[in-house]
């Protein structure tokens, strides 16, 4: 039996399993072993696990795997939280380089330990009748809804998820309202996990270019 050390993190909610495999002894072909570990009944219970692995030139670099155990494209809340783990580390002080699935990422950690992190540019924005999409490390299909509240995000996104639109890879799906000028609500239907998660960033990354490219609002930023 190997024993594997293993830490728990959150980002706005959403949750991860983090392993430190700089010796590099983590099983990664082992998805089913993965999914196990994510498992909220049978293992720790997570969105995701992520390892925080060495990286040649740069401080470290991330692997990202969904619940369901497969390595997936990358995750904003994940990178905030294996910034904030590197730190722990001592890999990092308070400013980190690093490799993603997406490529390079910078970050940041102000004295009241909030993790900034800057996304990927978007190279491609689709505006369709009645909704967006655009991949910000991760594909998402962006769409505005009545009474997000009560909405049926488990069946609705699975639904535009594993419709003929997206095919065999499938998308991210955001339910979003808009609440003011700056500031709108969203709800996440992640692919790999199959449910609504509790926070997205790289969702609600695309999430706020969308509603710009859009119109919905003319602000630089957004809450």
């Amino acid at each position: 039996i190997m024993k594997i050390q293993f830490y728990k993190y959150q980002g706005t909610g959403n949750d991860f399993v983090m392993i430190d495999n700089r010796q590099d002894l983590f099983p990664k072909k082992d998805a089913k072993l993965v999914a196990n570990l994510c498992d909220r009944r049978f293992g720790i219970g997570a969105d995701g696990l992520i390892l925080l692995e060495n990286h040649p030139t740069l401080d470290f670099k991330m692997v990202y795997y969904n619940s369901d155990g497969n390595e997936s494209s990358m995750c904003g809340n994940g990178g905030r939280c294996l910034v904030a783990f590197a730190q722990k580390m001592n890999v990092i002080s308070d400013k980190a380089s690093f490799e993603a699935i997406d490529g390079l990422h910078y970050a940041s950690i102000n004295q009241k330990g909030i993790v900034s992190l800057q996304m990927s540019d978007v190279s491609e924005i689709k505006v369709e009748n009645n909704y967006t999409f655009l991949n910000t490390g991760s594909p998402h299909h962006v769409t505005l809804v009545d009474d997000l509240e009560n909405f049926d995000v488990k069946n609705e996104g699975a639904k535009i998820r594993y419709s003929d639109v997206y095919g065999n890879s499938g998308s991210n799906v955001n339910f979003v309202k808009q609440i003011s000028d700056t500031t709108f609500a969203v709800r996440t239907y992640e692919r790999g996990v199959e449910d609504e998660t509790l926070s997205c960033g790289t969702g609600v990354t695309a999430v706020a270019i969308a509603m710009y490219k859009t119109g919905e609002t003319k602000n630089k930023e957004i809450k």
